[in-house]
């Protein structure tokens, strides 16, 4: 069983529930050092005193904090520690809320949580089935490696899923950040046929059918250079669709998206026929070997 990350208690009203906190994901990118070109000289980064140019060792360094004209507030990691919240082991909550009332662009990273000790698991079980049962996500606060972090705790099957948040004014101003955006579209044709396109493309959401190809192209290209073997790229940059072409490009693709989802309707309808006659076909075969069966013993009688 992996190690927790963090261990606290979530905490709701005068109930307090032991945690421990534990990563729900992993990222599957290919690794890679760097290298002086032309050499297998690997380049290191090193903690490097600038007035000096010695090498500084981790545990002589410290935080420091720029107030203004080149002067610096230092600030030890174990007075960061004083400072934080509960001792970094509260996971407070303050309200709950529908799930989905949160902007996806709130969603940070997600964690399992999960009972630190058997004795409290009933009180784990009965929170976690109470958020299930209201479609409710706690939201809360806490402190882990010397960060607050905004959460939001929800039921997932049997066990509960924390979800770090952006806190709001860490989302950045859509106007300030790009300006100027297109007005609403008035093109009621264009957008009556761009609705049937994602009508027609619409289906339900199986994450299992989404791959990481660019991971596997990357592997493939590691490989192939490995063996000494040259690489080909086929595929080519998308264009820009004009708008004089939207249109036809908007009415060929759903063409193509009904036409792929009335294969995929046949596909399944032939598959459930198969199956249905399959089923037919042993019964029948079951029904003949009881018949001769039946025969054979009024015989021996």
């Amino acid at each position: 069983m992996a190690r927790s990350i963090w261990s606290g208690y979530v905490n709701f009203g005068l109930v307090s529930v032991p945690v421990g906190l534990y990563s729900a994901t992993q990222e599957h990118e290919i690794d890679f050092h760097q290298f002086q070109r032309g050499t297998s000289d690997r380049i290191r980064y090193k903690r490097v005193n600038e007035r000096t140019g010695r090498e500084v060792d981790y545990g002589k360094i410290v935080k420091g904090h720029e107030v203004g004209d080149g002067e610096y507030v230092i600030v030890e990691p174990d007075e960061l520690d004083d400072i934080a919240p509960g001792r970094s082991r509260s996971l407070q909550i303050d309200t709950f809320v529908d799930l989905d009332e949160i902007d996806p662009i709130h969603f940070q990273k997600s964690y399992y949580l999960a009972p630190s000790d058997q004795e409290n698991a009933s009180s784990y079980a009965l929170f976690r089935d109470a958020l299930e049962k209201t479609n409710r996500a706690g939201i809360a606060t806490f402190v882990m490696r010397g960060k607050e972090y905004l959460a939001a705790i929800r039921a997932s099957g049997k066990v509960l899923v924390l979800a770090t948040l952006f806190f709001a004014d860490e989302i950045r101003d859509s106007t300030k950040e790009i300006g100027d955006l297109p007005v609403k579209s008035k093109a009621d044709k264009q957008l009556k046929m761009a609705v049937d396109l994602i009508e027609a493309m619409s289906g339900e959401w199986r994450a299992a059918q989404y791959k990481d190809s660019y991971t596997e192209r990357v592997k493939k290209l590691v490989e192939s250079k490995h063996k000494g073997k040259d690489v080909v790229v086929t595929e080519e940059e998308p264009e820009a669709t004009a708008t004089t072409d939207l249109v036809s490009a908007l009415r060929a693709s759903v063409d193509a998206a009904r036409a792929r989802r009335a294969g995929g309707t046949k596909k399944s309808a032939a598959a459930k026929k198969s199956t249905a006659k399959k089923a037919t076909t042993k019964k029948t075969a079951a029904k003949k070997t009881a018949a001769r069966k039946k025969t054979a013993k009024k015989k021996a009688a």
